[in-house]
């Protein structure tokens, strides 16, 4: 083993793709917005969905994992105007707060909702303590994700995944993160070192066992935060939710164009070749 490449961390490979995400940030009343990548209460909660605890179930164990995020493909961002309300008599209208009806023109209530449509990402969450506690509930979350207490969503209940959202369980998740198919073409014109791939994740990212030749000398290594988020989910109890600021680190590598995958079945048979030939779930070597 290389010597310069960080330790091997055990954890998930998860696929997150579907028609349209959102990954709600500053949502507030009427506003209804997205982050450009997962959130960490989005996955989370997705996990904790899938292992069936219901909202006032605590998540300590689950806030734990570190989560590491690939962008194959950023997708467009989709605004969506509802209505709710309108062309109903007064008393079938959108009962308020205090159990009254509204009147007059305050009867139609408008929304804005923003998704990422054809949005498509890979990612880890991994545990840097390997050790019987931390592998089993590595076990539990992989067996939920494969047949889920209930239905998974990519950040709201109308944006339903369109597969498997597990990938696999590794010994060294975060080399495979870094090698698997992307979700994407190759684009015209990248350069002889490749293509940027932007990486995201809630500690530094200098300890990404990225090869030589995925690193560019105009980009940092990931080893300060570029921000904050307040995503790290504290609880979902639907009358105490709360949430905490944590760092957000970036990281781009070069990645080659043979990786790039395509689109469709391209991208699902090289993805499955791949994981049939190289995901390895019992050892932590790198390949």
């Amino acid at each position: 083993m290389n010597a310069l490449l960080p330790d091997p961390e055990p954890g998930l490979l998860l696929r997150l793709a579907g028609p349209l995400q959102s990954w709600g940030l500053h949502s507030h009343f009427n506003e209804r917005d997205t982050a450009a990548f997962p959130t960490r209460s989005g996955v989370i909660g997705l996990l904790a969905s899938a292992l069936g605890r219901r909202r006032d179930q605590p998540i300590n164990d689950l806030t734990a994992l570190h989560m590491t995020v690939r962008t194959d493909r950023p997708g467009v961002l989709l605004r969506d105007l509802h209505t709710v309300g309108g062309g109903l008599h007064a008393k079938a209208t959108v009962t308020t707060a205090e159990g009254k009806k509204r009147t007059g023109d305050t009867g139609t209530l408008l929304t804005h909702r923003y998704y990422l449509a054809d949005a498509a990402f890979t990612l880890t969450l991994t545990t840097p303590r390997p050790n019987a506690e931390d592998r089993a509930l590595l076990d539990r979350c992989a067996d939920a994700l494969r047949s889920p207490h209930w239905p998974l969503h990519l950040g709201r209940r109308s944006c339903p995944p369109e597969g498997p959202v597990l990938l696999g369980q590794s010994d060294d998740a975060l080399h495979h993160l870094v090698h698997l198919p992307l979700a994407a073409r190759p684009a015209t014109g990248s350069g002889p070192g490749g293509r940027p791939v932007e990486f995201l994740a809630d500690r530094p990212l200098n300890h990404l066992p990225a090869p030589p030749h995925t690193i560019s000398d105009t980009n940092e290594d990931g080893s300060h935060p570029s921000g904050e988020l307040n995503d790290q989910p504290v609880s979902y109890h639907p009358r105490q939710r709360a949430y905490r600021a944590r760092p957000l680190y970036r990281r781009t590598l070069l990645l080659p164009p043979s990786q790039f995958a395509g689109l469709g079945r391209e991208q699902l048979t090289a993805l499955g070749h791949y994981l049939d030939t190289r995901l390895n779930t019992t050892e932590g070597s790198r390949q």
